[in-house]
């Protein structure tokens, strides 16, 4: 817990906007910062474990929607 108290603390000096959620075991702060999304789950045990989803940089149009749609239709 104390980890966990420690980085959102850093998080809020730095004004980078986050998230809370509980999932699986785990307390999960969601990160949104310009071209990169962060999940960082801490766990009961003292793990933490970081999943960086990173941009290409490569900004699309209005008909990606339609292939985002495609792709989780049934």
């Amino acid at each position: 817990m104390e980890s966990l108290i420690h980085f959102l603390d850093e998080l809020e000096e730095r004004k980078i906007y986050y998230r809370l959620n509980k999932i699986r075991d785990s307390i999960l702060v969601e990160i949104a910062v310009p071209g990169e999304r962060w999940e960082v789950e801490f766990f009961a045990n003292g793990e933490i474990e970081v999943e960086k989803f990173l941009s290409n940089g490569e900004i699309l149009g209005k008909s990606e929607l339609k292939t985002l749609s495609e792709k989780f239709s049934d």
